[in-house]
This record gives structure tokens, sequence and C-alpha cells, in this order.
């Protein structure tokens, strides 16, 4: 069998539509800074999933935020077993962030991860404590970097060195957090 398409002229309606469907989703990202210099998004958490995962309420709608610059050791991930220090690094994100506290965002270059969660750096508005580095500095969470997102590299990197040379967190009470 044979399928034969006609071609159909593009209507300047359907381009002016898709024109205001690419607006639209380019808008809905200019809550996020396009770069860290730049200034800062709003939003408010509205829970912790893990350690360096955190649910956001952006603009009116919900958003799974993924915490740039770090790792915490896993406590949800399907099908493996709750890591070293998991629950405690899971613990004090949610410390530093109840439900309702408003955050200033920053993104690097990539805007979402193939899971589609945000990537972004968090600053709590009420004391200015960037949460990335504020979690490796405790020992809560190790470093990961993964280029082109690495704008607070340097700064991240010596958080978490003087953390592991102080025994802090997950660097002392896990025996393979050394290696």
């Amino acid at each position: 069998m044979t399928f034969h398409h006609r071609r159909r002229p593009f209507a300047a309606g359907a381009a002016l539509g898709f024109g205001a469907l690419i607006a639209t989703a380019l808008g809905s990202c200019a809550v996020l800074a396009p770069d860290p210099g730049a200034s800062p998004g709003r939003a408010t958490v509205v829970g912790v999933v893990d350690g360096d995962t955190v649910e956001l309420r952006v603009d009116n709608h919900a958003e799974t935020a993924r915490l740039l610059g770090i790792d915490t050791p896993e406590t949800v991930k399907p099908g493996a077993p709750v890591d070293c220090y998991g629950p405690e690094a899971s613990a004090r994100t949610k410390e530093l962030l109840p439900t309702g506290t408003e955050v200033r965002i920053t993104r690097d270059v990539e805007i979402r991860d193939r899971y589609g969660r945000l990537l972004v750096y968090l600053i709590r508005d009420r004391d200015g404590l960037f949460v990335n580095r504020a979690l490796l500095a405790d020992g809560y969470a190790r470093t990961l970097s993964i280029a082109p997102n690495d704008a607070h590299r340097a700064e991240l990197a010596r958080a978490a060195s003087e953390a592991r040379a102080a025994g802090l967190g997950l660097w002392g009470a896990c025996p393979l957090a050394t290696s």
C-alpha cells in the first residue's frame, strides 16, 4: 500500500502560532538568569526530594530542580540502596530549605538535565546563603562538575576540599568517601 501525502501551504496563522509558542517557551525560562552573573530569578521551596534535588514553585508552577556542582549520597534512586550519609544529606537540605523558603535561583549554561529537572544554584533570600556551597562546606556532598555547567567549579571545589581535610560529614563517616 502506498500513501501519498499532499503538501499543504504553510499558513501565515500557523507561523504566528509557532512564533507565539516559541515566545511563550522562552518567556517561561525568563525567571532563570541567562548566566551566573545576571540577576537571579525567584522561587519558593515546595519540598526536598533528596540532598541535591528540590521541588520549587517558579512563576506559579511546580519545578523539580537539581542543584548544580554537587552530588549528595543517594536516598531515593530507584533500584539502588541508600548510600552512606544519604539520610543525613537529605535532612540537612530540608533544614536549609524548609517548605516556604524563598530563594534566588541562577543557572549555568544548560537549563535542564536529561530528566527534565532545572539545573540551578540556590541562594536563600533571608540571609544570602549559597546552598550548593553550604552542603559541600559542611561535608554533606561531593563536587560534581559537568561541563559546560561549571561556573562555580573552583569555589565549590575549595569548599569540598576544606570539608574533606577536616573530616566533616560524609568524609568522616563513610569509609569509601575518602577514595
